[in-house]
């Protein structure tokens, strides 16, 4: 009896093989062979899904995309279930923006591999597309948080914004100070700055009323 093989299984094997080499390579190894070699599959099986490394790389940010917006969607949930003001919102807030961070290796694999593909984007038009779709889902995730901390009214958008964008740097700012110190940078230290960090925005919106 042939080997039956579940497509969507076999690509995330590829998928996750090729985040494995972004994180210890580079993104330039990942080659449809290099691929192959690291998921233990010979190279025609991964052309079978891939005909190209352009294709294999571009459906790989989509991969790593669509897994990190699925764990910020779960978060952003869980935290609109919970009351404003009380521990638990709070303590949802925090899980949310933890989200975005490289605090497991899961996470730290596909943080790795995000910040690769939006680097490359810039150079490389067929990732263009993926790394405009990545910026807008995270910002509009952040927006949202922003504008429920600080209980905005109609108030002053500005302050939303510049908010939004201060959180977003801050945010990439700890994912890269992580992945590249994480012997300092780590996860208590993350929570520490996501702290501080939530508590200015409660500042500010105290101020602003």
């Amino acid at each position: 009896m042939p080997k039956i093989v579940d497509p969507a299984a076999r690509r995330r094997e590829i998928v996750d093989a090729v985040c494995r080499i972004i994180a210890s390579d580079g993104l330039e190894r990942a080659s449809l062979r290099e691929v192959a070699d690291e998921a233990g599959l010979a190279v025609g099986s991964v052309r079978h899904y891939f005909s190209s490394s352009e294709e294999l790389l571009h459906f790989s940010f989509a991969a790593v995309v669509d897994r990190i917006v699925a764990r910020l969607d779960s978060a952003y949930a869980d935290l609109a279930a919970t009351p404003a003001g009380s521990t638990e919102h709070h303590a949802a807030v925090l899980t949310l923006l933890g989200e975005f961070l490289p605090l497991d290796e899961e996470r730290a694999l596909d943080a790795c591999a995000w910040l690769a593909f939006k680097n490359a984007a810039r150079i490389r038009p067929f990732l263009a597309g993926e790394a405009d779709r990545s910026h807008r889902t995270v910002a509009a995730v952040v927006g949202q948080l922003i504008t429920r901390l600080m209980d905005d009214d109609g108030g002053d958008r500005q302050q939303l914004v510049t908010e939004a964008e201060r959180l977003l740097a801050t945010l990439d700012g700890l994912t890269m100070h992580a992945l590249l110190q994480p012997g300092w940078m780590t996860q208590e230290m993350c929570r520490d700055v996501l702290e501080s960090h939530v508590a200015g925005l409660g500042r500010t919106a105290a101020a602003s009323h």
